[in-house]
């Protein structure tokens, strides 16, 4: 029996690491490497580029913000989960699916935006509910592990798919893929279809490696068994009384605080990583993808290793060394043009710019990755246990309530200044406060008796 229990429970850790490997390649083909270069090159201004990309996405963060601790405190009080997480993979499929009608010959920014959102609320509505879940897969000494696992299995299935994009799909201006071949299925070259193609595959991919999730992950519910009616009317009650609580908690104000700070700055390298090498070093879609390969092996490697130093250090030590090691790289990505490299002047035609942005994109890929891992221990430490889905909802109010300044503000400062390295400065500020709000925190969470019983 006891060998039964113990494959039941690796299958479940099994199934729950399944979400971060279909959901990872939203993050690493759309935002980053594929799709937003391609933004670009259908603008045909970096700067222009930066700037609407930053007011879609500080819209969907806006969204976010707004929602996500309802949510969670709903999915508490009603004690399903599994519901929500099916919604909204519908959500993130039709967006992801929906990026296909970014045609240049009838471009409409608008409607490719609100794709584009429609699949990032999705995404970011749906890992709240997964998030929650990482308490009952395991004993506390163990979470680091898990977590910090299933950030590495999730990039690996990002990096498989950004391969499969470049090799067969992806164009580069003379309409051949990273393997010199015509996009595959006789996509059209001249109408970009193969980088096209990459919303439908994301969605196709997401779909198909939801599957495991669902068969597998099998988690006791919540005893708490509200109807939803009973549920959405006991919402704003709940909510205002957690929010209430939260002075009481300096350890959990302080830590939301600083998280809300830092992975807005994180996202904001994720986001405009990749139109950022385009715009300033002229890079091209599969130039940009090479460098998102990079980025999501080192991601992979020191997630699993992050994971590892979670489990025996603690999360805290993980994330104060990924915020140092972030700082750095955003400084050197604003030292960075084609003529600079920490704003020393380079010969004409040098490669070390682009090499320089290369180590940009392994730092970014390896401290993000850990940092992310580690923040999903740290907040587990630092929840109500009973209230776990609610505070992974204002785990992603902290991360979305600023969200849509950071992309803004990145937008606002480019069009302002007309200079995409000006642009990023607001995102070595929100990880020094992240840094410095990071003090505050108790690595193992507020005491026990801090939490009133539900």
């Amino acid at each position: 029996m006891a060998a039964i229990d113990g494959r039941m429970a690796q299958r479940r850790i099994w199934g729950w690491w399944f979400y971060d490997w279909a959901s990872q390649p939203y993050a690493t083909l759309l935002l980053t490497f594929i799709f937003a270069p391609y933004v670009k090159d259908l603008l045909g201004d970096g700067s222009a580029a930066q700037a609407a990309w930053g007011y879609g996405v500080g819209a969907a963060g806006l969204i976010v913000a707004l929602l996500a601790p309802c949510l969670g405190a709903v999915a508490d009080l009603n004690g399903h989960r599994m519901p929500w997480i099916a919604l909204f993979s519908v959500f993130y499929v039709l967006g992801a699916a929906g990026l296909w009608f970014a045609d240049p010959t009838g471009f409409s920014l608008p409607l490719i935006l609100c794709f584009f959102g429609l699949g990032l609320v999705g995404m970011e509505f749906s890992a709240i509910f997964v998030n929650a879940m990482l308490p009952d897969l395991g004993p506390r000494d163990e979470l680091g592990r898990i977590s910090g696992s299933g950030w590495a299995f999730g990039y690996v299935g990002g990096l498989i798919a950004l391969v499969l994009t470049l090799a067969f799909f992806a164009e580069n201006e003379a309409g051949r893929t990273l393997l010199g071949r015509a996009p595959a299925f006789g996509l059209d070259p001249e109408t970009r279809e193969g980088t096209r193609f990459v919303g439908p595959f994301v969605a196709i991919w997401y779909a198909v490696s939801m599957i495991p999730f669902f068969l597998w992950v099998r988690l006791p519910q919540s005893p708490r068994r509200a109807t939803l009616r009973q549920a959405l009317g006991q919402v704003g009650p709940e909510l205002s009384a957690t929010l209430r609580r939260l002075p009481k908690t300096p350890s959990l104000s302080a830590y939301l605080l600083s998280s809300m700070v830092y992975r807005d700055a994180l996202n904001g390298m994720y986001v405009f990583g990749g139109i950022y090498a385009a715009g300033v070093l002229g890079w091209s879609v599969v130039d940009v993808g090479l460098f998102g390969i990079l980025a999501v092996v080192t991601a992979a490697l020191v997630a699993w290793l992050g994971g590892k130093a979670d489990r025996r250090f603690g999360p805290k030590p993980v994330i104060l060394v990924c915020l140092v090691a972030l700082i750095a790289a955003a400084v050197l990505a604003i030292s960075i043009s084609r003529t600079t490299v920490l704003w020393l002047p380079v010969a004409p035609g040098s490669t070390l710019p682009d090499l320089a942005y290369y180590l940009v994109g392994a730092v970014i890929g390896a401290a993000g990755g850990a940092l992310q891992s580690a923040s999903r221990t740290m907040m587990v430490r630092q929840a109500n246990p009973a209230r776990m889905t609610e505070s992974f909802g204002l785990y992603a109010l902290s991360g979305k309530a600023t969200a849509f300044l950071a992309p803004m503000s990145i937008g606002l400062v480019t069009d302002l200044t007309g200079s995409q390295p000006a642009g990023i400065i607001p995102l070595v500020v929100l990880f020094l406060l992240g840094l410095g709000l990071l003090g505050f925190v108790r690595a193992e969470g507020e005491r026990a008796d801090r939490w009133p019983t539900p």
